[in-house]
């Protein structure tokens, strides 16, 4: 009932990308195509305060990843590959491709960004415009991790333990894990819809939820650094428009500088950070309207 409520408008579909996985979307709206991708611990529901205006300009298409939210949850594999982003990218570029959407833009946040970036570099045929918000390139921020970076992003390291630790720790309480992960941020808990929350804590209680969001931290650890260290030396580079965004008071911010980092990936590349922290969809919904919906209707192109 939450998230109906909180994509007003848009249907729900399911729909089958592979093997044994099916993935979750709502879907509507009018004009061209974006996909909308959501990161840790969330579902797609964290658009739901920008969904109303894209929607007056964008077919959308706002996905759950496999392993979150109510898409489906495979069990891992040895080598986490199953989670990769190059396969979690596929995912995406399926379940666009049955909706009948050969190209598109995306606007993805957090862990769906990382899925966006793999996706723009191994389809980039299909994406005409990205935006990127709160993270840098995942190889540059592991190669770089600091102290403080370590600190703050205490998940990125506890996440990649052997299951079933971590797994068996988020089971046990998955309503406190989001409160305690997302209120930990710069804002807290308090920009936050409750129906949100609600929505966030109930997908992370479904059955293989803890395992689907640990083997996407694994698979980041291990073979998606694989992959982009397989970009560098090939030289292979993000062709199309791409807009990156941060929030001003948070750890990327902080500990990196997103915009370098992105240039020495893409060729055509814009950004700035926005007053906010970490979860901006949330804490600052018109200032990333204001930023993102000009760039991807090619306003200055």
């Amino acid at each position: 009932m939450h998230a109906q409520e909180l994509m007003a408008g848009l249907r729900a579909q399911r729909i089958a990308v592979d093997e044994g996985v099916e993935l979750h979307a709502w879907v509507g709206g009018q004009g061209p195509a974006l996909l909308l991708v959501h990161g840790h611990p969330q579902t797609s529901a964290i658009w739901h305060r920008v969904v109303p205006t894209l929607a007056q300009h964008f077919t959308l298409v706002v996905a759950d990843l496999r392993g979150y939210g109510d898409s489906s949850k495979p069990r891992g594999a040895p080598d986490h590959a199953n989670y990769s982003k190059r396969v979690l990218a596929r995912d995406l570029l399926r379940l666009m491709q049955q909706l009948g959407h050969a190209r598109f833009s995306v606007l993805a946040h957090d862990r769906g960004a990382r899925v966006a970036h793999r996706l723009a570099m191994d389809h980039a045929g299909a994406v005409e415009r990205l935006v990127l918000l709160d993270i840098a390139p995942t190889l540059s921020m592991y190669e770089q991790t600091s102290e403080d970076f370590a600190r703050a992003y205490w998940h990125w390291f506890f996440l990649i333990q052997a299951a079933p630790l971590p797994e068996r720790l988020i089971e046990a309480d998955p309503g406190a894990y989001v409160r305690d992960v997302m209120g930990g941020r710069s804002a807290g808990l308090a920009p936050f819809d409750a129906r949100a929350l609600a929505e966030y804590a109930r997908c992370l209680a479904l059955p293989g939820a803890a395992h689907g969001l640990c083997e996407d931290y694994r698979a980041s650890a291990g073979i998606d650094l694989a992959h982009e260290r397989e970009d560098r030396a090939e030289g292979r580079r993000l062709a199309m428009p791409l807009l990156v965004l941060w929030g001003e008071q948070g750890v990327v911010h902080r500990c990196f500088q997103p915009l370098q980092e992105w240039q020495r990936l893409a060729d055509d590349v814009r950004g700035w950070p926005l007053p906010c922290g970490h979860y901006i969809a949330e804490e600052a919904p018109r200032a990333l309207l204001d930023a993102a919906l000009p760039f991807l209707q090619g306003e200055g192109a």
